[in-house]
């Protein structure tokens, strides 16, 4: 996954798991905060990433980044997510805990933290 798309994903995921109302997601691999803001629900999501420039929106369960133009499956289980990315043919799977978000990309097979 790219990077703004996978920060994008950890910031959506953890605002429908943790409620939280956040415009920002800090992401520990890039070493900085990337502001995103907008609604998210369970039933509907509409952001604005001011980093990459980008619409993300769509449901809890299909996102579509109209920077990347790539749609995104997104499944919320609990405290757990799984998804799909289509731009990059990535599978991705993840939690919450708390504002904490661990994030895992099969293609890069790495772990990648946020906070939000």
């Amino acid at each position: 996954m790219l990077d703004h798309v996978r920060a994008g994903v950890a910031y959506i995921a953890g605002r429908i798991i943790s409620g939280s109302d956040s415009s920002y997601v800090y992401d520990y691999s890039q070493g900085k905060h990337i502001s995103i803001s907008g609604s998210v629900d369970r039933d509907s999501v509409s952001v604005y990433d001011y980093t990459s420039h980008a619409h993300i929106g769509g449901s809890s369960s299909g996102i579509y980044h109209y920077g990347e133009r790539s749609y995104i499956n997104l499944t919320i289980s609990g405290h757990d997510f799984t998804g799909y990315d289509y731009g990059t043919q990535t599978h991705f799977s993840g939690n919450v805990s708390g504002n904490s978000i661990s994030l895992y990309d099969y293609q890069l097979g790495r772990h990648f933290s946020y906070t939000t």
